[in-house]
C-alpha cells in the first residue's frame, strides 16, 4: 500500500481525534498533564501484542526506542498544554507547519534524506498551507497581528503558540527518531518498545503531587463522569489507531514528506471545527467568520496543490 494513501487515512482518524482532544482538555478533563498520563498508559496498552512481535534490540536499541518513547509524551504533553490555551485549529496547524520545518534539516543531517525538487516544491506549498492558518487574523487585527500571527495578543495566545513550537520540534526528533530505529528493527517491535517508553515518562508525571491530584480527579465519581470516561477512551482508541497508522507511513516513506502530510489533518481539522462550531458551539468553538473560513478555504487550496504534487 502506498504511504501517501497510508499517511491520508491517519491524518483523518488524528484530525477527528485532536478536536476530541480539545474539547475533553478545555471542558472535561481540564488538565495537559492527566490527559497525557491517560494517552500514553492506555497507549501501552498495545503492549499485550508482545509476544508474537517483540523481539530484543539490544541495549543501545532499548535505549533508543525508550528515550524516543519519552520524547513523544513530551510532544503530546505540550501539545495538550497549547491546545488549552488556544484555538484549536491554529494550535495544531502550527504544530503542523513547524515540524515539517524542523524535520527537513534533522531527516538531512540524522538520515541523509536528499529530496527531489518536484517534493521540495509540494513540502513547501503543504507549509504554505499550514502557514496561511497559523496567521489567522483575531476579531480586530492590526496589521502586525496578520504579519504575525497574533503574537502580540494576550499572553495566553503567546503562550500557546510557543507550546505549539515546542511539541513541533518534539514530534520531529520523535519521527527522524524512529525513521532511524526503523532501518535496524521491525516495525512493530520498535513501535512497542516506544510505547513502553512513552508510558514509562508518563509515569514520572506521578511524582508531582498536583499531578497526583488532578489523574485522581478524573476518575472520581461524579455524574456525567463515566459517559466521559468513555469518550476519552474510544477516543484514545481513533487516536492510536492514526498513531500507527502514521508510523506505519514513517516507516514506508520519506519521514519529511509523511511529516508535510500533516496539512491534510489541519485540512479536516477546519472543516469539522467549522461543522461542529456552527450546530454545536457550546463542544467546540472556533472561528468562523468569512474573513477566517476565506483563508482558511485558501490553505486548504495550498495544501492540496501540494498533494498533488506528490501524487503527479
Amino acid at each position: 500500500m502506498s504511504w501517501i494513501v497510508v499517511a491520508i487515512a491517519a491524518y483523518f482518524l488524528l484530525a477527528i481525534s485532536n478536536l476530541v482532544d480539545k474539547f475533553l482538555v478545555e471542558k472535561v478533563l481540564g488538565s495537559a498533564r492527566a490527559y497525557t498520563f491517560v494517552a500514553c498508559v492506555l497507549g501501552a496498552a498495545i503492549f499485550v501484542a508482545a509476544p508474537w512481535v517483540l523481539e530484543w534490540p539490544g541495549w543501545v536499541g532499548l535505549f533508543y526506542n525508550l528515550i524516543l518513547g519519552g520524547i513523544f509524551a513530551t510532544a503530546l504533553l505540550l501539545l495538550f498544554a497549547s491546545l488549552r490555551r488556544g484555538e484549536a485549529s491554529r494550535a495544531l496547524v502550527i504544530i503542523g507547519g513547524s515540524t515539517p520545518v524542523f524535520t527537513l534539516p534533522l531527516a538531512y543531517f540524522i538520515l541523509g534524506d536528499r529530496m527531489p525538487s518536484g517534493e521540495l516544491l509540494a513540502i513547501i506549498f503543504l507549509i504554505a498551507g499550514v502557514a496561511v492558518v497559523a496567521m489567522l487574523p483575531g476579531r480586530k487585527p492590526s496589521f502586525w497581528t496578520k504579519i504575525v500571527g497574533q503574537v502580540t495578543e494576550r499572553p495566553s495566545t503567546k503562550t500557546s503558540i510557543a507550546l505549539a513550537l515546542a511539541s513541533g520540534l518534539a514530534y520531529s526528533l520523535f519521527f527522524v527518531g524512529s525513521k532511524y530505529v526503523y532501518q535496524d528493527q521491525s516495525f512493530l517491535s520498535a513501535f512497542l518498545w516506544m510505547r513502553l517508553g512513552a508510558a514509562i515518562f508518563a509515569s514520572l508525571l506521578l511524582t508531582s503531587a498536583q499531578a497526583r491530584y488532578e489523574i485522581k480527579a478524573l476518575f472520581a465519581r461524579k455524574p456525567g463522569r463515566k459517559r466521559n470516561q468513555s469518550l476519552v477512551v474510544g477516543n484514545q482508541v481513533v487516536g492510536a489507531l492514526g498513531f500507527v497508522l502514521q508510523n506505519y507511513a514513517v516507516y514506508l516513506g520519506p519521514v519529511a514528506l509523511v511529516n508535510a502530510l500533516q496539512g491534510v489533518q489541519y485540512a479536516w481539522i477546519i472543516v469539522l471545527g467549522a461543522v461542529v462550531t456552527a450546530f454545536k458551539p457550546q463542544i467546540l468553538k472556533e472561528d468562523i467568520c468569512w474573513r477566517a473560513l476565506t483563508q482558511k478555504g485558501i490553505a486548504i487550496l495550498f495544501i492540496g496543490v501540494g498533494l498533488y504534487l506528490l501524487a503527479v
